[in-house]
């Protein structure tokens, strides 16, 4: 069965029947949830089986799911984190085994309720001009350190039976502007680029899953990363990243024109699936029917991600949390 090449959302806690419709008929290759979508455990599990039975198949089911301002679980149903980039500063010297523990008790939250992808780790890097929508859900401000805690969320995440989606490739901390409304434009020197923001993309690329960033990189290429072919062959090639590419979210104001434009120039350019969210079902239709069927490269990358799926391994969430707390000095979670 040959997927569509989308990722599409839903408008509320049940699929409407005109949902259903649709999504048996484009059979996208998987769908995200949002704060909307969510109530209950019981509603979030129906809500995910309704998804996987409306293309029949056991398709990934993603989430934003970082901690801090981007969680779309909250309480009760999840923990209230820190944001990362607080976390790994309270944890010091400990960050790698407290980024470990974060993220295995997230991927257990989200498993229990059938969501089994998280779009994480992000290995931007914080830098002093980062605009404050990214700053402090970034790891760290080099990146070595940046590399290595996401690493260690990647390393949670499937060990909790969840997979990672790694981003925004080929690196967005240099961006100044905000993409979810501006687009914006990065100047550096391509060989610094490589050197630094390009260099924890390159560590994580034997990773699944990956999503493009909607900025320019004036110096290589002058479309947004996600519709320029040079761009994503840059991630291919130099990154040497092979795992499925997807377009962060089409309805970014980062991004001009119609969407049935957008979806056909981000498959044209080299991604294997785009994301689309936040829209109205007619939209919805419009991606998947611009988007069309995965390649069959695309389809390839995709049953390779799927395939990593695992079972998770055991958890003691008492002694995972004390750990934390003993890492952290006791301040955990966000109050």
């Amino acid at each position: 069965m040959t997927f569509g090449a989308t990722i599409l959302d839903a408008d509320g806690l049940r699929l409407t029947r005109e949902e259903k419709t649709l999504f048996a008929e484009v059979n996208p290759f998987g769908f995200i949830l949002f704060a909307r979508n969510i109530d209950n455990a019981d509603q979030v599990r129906g809500l995910c089986e309704e998804f996987r039975a409306a293309v029949g198949r056991n398709c990934p089911i993603l989430i934003d799911q970082e901690g801090g301002r981007v969680q779309r679980l909250r309480a009760p149903l999840a923990r209230e984190w820190l944001p990362p980039l607080d976390h790994v500063a309270r944890a010091g010297d400990s960050a790698v085994r407290a980024m470990y523990l974060r993220y295995r008790l997230i991927a257990h939250e989200l498993h229990a309720l059938g969501i089994d992808c998280n779009c994480a780790p992000m290995v931007d890097i914080a830098r002093d001009d980062t605009h404050p929508f990214l700053a402090n859900r970034c790891y760290g401000h080099d990146a070595e350190t940046v590399a290595t805690l996401g690493r260690a969320v990647a390393d949670a995440l499937i060990d909790g039976g969840v997979l990672p989606v790694v981003k925004h490739m080929p690196g967005h901390g240099r961006a100044t502007m905000d993409s979810h409304h501006d687009l914006p434009h990065v100047h550096s020197d391509p060989e610094d680029l490589d050197d630094t923001d390009f260099l924890p993309f390159r560590a994580l690329a034997d990773l699944p899953m990956g999503m493009t960033a909607h900025l320019v990189y004036d110096r290589i290429d002058d479309a947004p990363a996600t519709i320029s072919p040079r761009m994503i062959d840059l991630i291919r090639e130099q990154i040497g990243f092979d795992g499925l590419i997807m377009t962060d979210d089409l309805s970014m104001k980062a991004l001009r024109g119609s969407l049935d434009e957008l979806s056909a120039g981000a498959i044209a350019a080299g991604c294997d699936v785009v994301l689309h969210c936040n829209g109205s079902l007619a939209e919805r239709a419009a991606v998947a029917h611009a988007a069309g069927p995965m390649t069959a490269d695309a389809q390839y990358r995709a049953e390779k991600a799927l395939a990593c799926r695992r079972d998770p391994g055991e958890l003691d969430i008492e002694a995972a949390e004390a750990d934390l707390s003993r890492l952290m000095g006791g301040e955990v979670y966000d109050r």
